[in-house]
């Protein structure tokens, strides 16, 4: 079926008048159970809230707000704000009131469907009361009204809706690593190019399974789960709780798994911990062993059925694509933006170069602006930034190239490098300009370390502010433990300053004891570090850093 004409409407009709008793999506309910999902169920079900919201009589392209966690419920309410002739305005399960407050405002949400969260009571004070609340089954306790009651009540809206392509079909608010978060404008069109061109590229077809788990309010896992399985028909699955993630894993058994930096490092310090590294390299070397250690240490993951594995909303460090890459696990990074809905660049099998984020998908256009910015031109990038012309008109270039605010560089097959952001880029005391990424992906290599933030505006040299794995913290408290891992820091400064350039050498290593997570605003919700905010805590005790003259400080 060609699916490049298609709208997602389209595409939710297809698979409703073709495939209506094919299962389509599990959800976890608790207790080891699931409610299961055909194509048939779903759509009806989207018909019936579709039915509720057009009951209401919202002005026409309404804006109405999605708070949850990935569920079941979070794709059937794309479809039903979409078949009611609205526009969908996802928000992070993870956002403090303030942020809650400043979206559902800016984009003048009048509905607002609250779904499977951790945290409600911390967000609810951000919900102004004039915006009417929906909930889901999964929903913390509330006295809304309820999916469930509303689907009983409504008949399915009849008939097929058909958007205009170029009509805005989501907001989607950037993370903002600095600053309040903008409003991506989609449209209809900017989100079928995106999903068809991947599809197309990845080869994947109705018979994969795909767990869903990564923040659909993220584009990232929108363009490549949501949007994606719409485009091939694939089972989606989801996970109940981080508690649970290994069974879910397990119940899912995926054929195609997307993750973020973060979480592949977690994975494999896990493993680290179970199997030394120098055992497990030692153990692949026996070739009778190989493939049976291999496929262990996949199926101990959850992994041992992926034929195509992604990460994305990062770099990820060499040593860590190489170490699953010689597991048999071939790690292909993408690279993308909420204002090109992810659709960018990907590395394809074959063809992967390790620190590189792969080849123009099609119909993408790259080229390095004369300062060293990747631009690129897509029918995928945004119609612009809600309610800001100016920062819409910045964006792009006058003959129409997204600016990606990131360095970069193409090699003879056209496979583009990342080499820092152009806002990240800090001057030294010495007048030299140093792009953290690249020597942060470099420390991101020691076994124990997490996460990794490089500073040093100002200074004579740069420094690197480092947090442990969770299960290293604690032993840290032991002195031998503590010695043993200082003198392994030692060497990794020398090795990482004999292969940079000696204005970007690190003059020291600050081990910190706070924790950096989305709570404490030290992450976005995508777990991406916000510079600035890290920067700015440690900022009055770094020239006493510097006095002290050691390449190891404990903080």
């Amino acid at each position: 079926m060609d699916t490049t004409k298609k709208l997602p409407l389209e595409m939710v009709y297809h698979w409703e008048s073709s495939s209506p008793d094919s299962l389509y999506m599990t959800q976890p309910i608790g207790h080891g159970k699931v409610v299961e999902y055909t194509w048939g169920r779903a759509v009806n079900e989207a018909r019936r809230m579709a039915a509720y919201l057009k009951s209401l009589n919202l002005p026409e392209k309404s804006r109405i707000g999605l708070i949850s966690k990935n569920c079941a419920h979070w794709i059937m309410t794309d479809w039903a704000i979409w078949m009611a002739g609205h526009v969908s305005v996802p928000l992070y399960p993870t956002l403090n009131a303030d942020t809650v407050n400043y979206i559902l405002n800016h984009a003048e949400c009048d509905v607002l469907f609250v779904g499977k969260l951790d945290d409600w009571d911390m967000m609810k004070p951000g919900v102004p009361e004039s915006v009417r609340c929906i909930s889901y089954p999964l929903s913390p306790s509330n006295n809304f009204e309820t999916w469930d009651d509303i689907v009983a009540k409504y008949p399915p809206l009849e008939g097929r809706v058909e958007r205009d392509p170029d009509e805005m079909a989501t907001i989607v608010y950037t993370s903002g690593s600095t600053g309040r978060p903008k409003g991506v404008m989609l449209s209809f069109n900017n989100m079928a190019f995106a999903a068809a061109g991947g599809i197309e590229t990845l080869g994947v077809g109705p018979s994969e399974r795909m767990l869903s788990y990564l923040p659909l309010a993220h584009v990232f896992e929108r363009t490549f789960v949501e949007l994606g399985s719409l485009y091939s028909g694939f089972q989606l699955y989801f996970a109940e709780s981080l508690d649970t993630f290994v069974q879910d894993l397990q119940r899912a058994r995926p054929t195609l798994f997307l993750s973020v930096p973060r979480l592949w490092v977690k994975f494999q310090h896990g493993v680290l911990q179970k199997l030394p590294k120098e055992k497990l390299e030692r153990l692949l070397k026996i070739p009778v062993l190989n493939k049976v250690i291999k496929k262990k240490v996949l199926k101990g993951l959850g992994l041992d059925k992926v034929k195509l594995a992604g990460s994305g909303s990062a770099p990820l460090s060499n040593d860590v694509l190489d170490w699953y890459r010689n597991l048999g696990l071939e790690l292909l990074e993408g690279y993308g933006m909420s204002e090109n809905f992810a659709y960018s660049h990907m590395n394809k099998p074959g063809r992967t170069r390790t620190g590189y984020v792969g080849e123009s998908l099609p119909g993408v256009e790259t080229k390095i602006s004369e300062q060293g910015e990747v631009l690129v031109k897509s029918p995928a990038s945004m119609m612009g930034y809600y309610k800001d012309d100016e920062k819409s008109r910045e964006a792009f270039t006058e003959d129409g190239f997204l600016k990606t605010g990131d360095k970069g560089e193409i090699d003879e097959m056209g496979r583009l490098k990342l080499t820092g952001r152009i806002k990240e880029i800090f001057k030294t005391s010495k007048g030299k300009y140093i792009a953290p990424a690249p020597i942060e992906n470099k420390l991101m290599s020691h076994a124990a370390i997490e996460m990794v933030c490089v500073s040093g505006a100002n200074q004579t040299q740069p420094h690197a502010l480092v947090v442990l794995g969770e299960e290293i913290r604690p032993k840290a408290a032991d002195e031998a433990f503590r010695k043993e891992l200082e003198e392994s820091f030692k060497s990794l400064i020398k090795d990482i300053n004999k292969t940079v350039d000696p204005h970007e050498q690190l003059a020291f290593i600050t081990v910190v004891s706070d924790e950096w997570s989305i709570e404490n605003s030290f992450l976005t919700p995508t777990l991406k570090l916000k510079r600035n905010v890290v920067e700015d805590a440690y900022q009055a005790r770094v020239d006493s850093w510097y006095a002290k003259k050691q390449p190891v400080i404990w903080q």
